[in-house]
């Protein structure tokens, strides 16, 4: 539990440090789903930059990783639709909860607020019914 609690915070200030850097280095906002974006439009000069950052996130995600979770093969499908729906969502909002709730919050952004505010709500209610179910 304590573990659990220390990884979050050097989570946490691992992105707000990576998001402060980013934006002192390249003058822009980091947010996730524009990088993404970039690895799969050609025209868009960032793919290096973004390839270096998502190899950043792979490796970091595997060094705090929990080796007792495992991923079945039979949840592959699943991550694959929910992946999809999410980038659907991202498209929608014009932003991902790292370009809005860690970068836009920080510059008081109305629109990341509100952005914000529905993400949150949504995932409440996304957990509750899954809880339910």
């Amino acid at each position: 539990m304590l573990r659990d609690i220390l990884f979050a915070l050097i989570g946490g200030g691992l992105i707000g440090l990576a998001a402060g850097l980013f934006f002192l280095v390249n003058g822009r906002i980091l947010g996730i789903s524009g990088l993404a974006q970039s690895l799969f439009v050609r025209w868009i000069p960032q793919t290096a930059e973004a390839l270096l950052f998502f190899a950043g996130l792979l490796i970091g995600a595997a060094w705090f990783a929990d080796s007792t979770r495992t991923l079945s093969l039979a949840s592959a499908p699943r991550l694959a639709v929910a992946g999809l729906l999410v980038g659907i969502g991202v498209r929608l909002a014009n932003g991902c909860t790292s370009g809005h709730a860690v970068c836009g919050l920080a510059r008081g952004a109305t629109r990341s607020l509100v952005a914000t505010l529905v993400f949150m709500a949504t995932a409440m209610m996304t957990v509750a019914l899954l809880t339910l179910l």
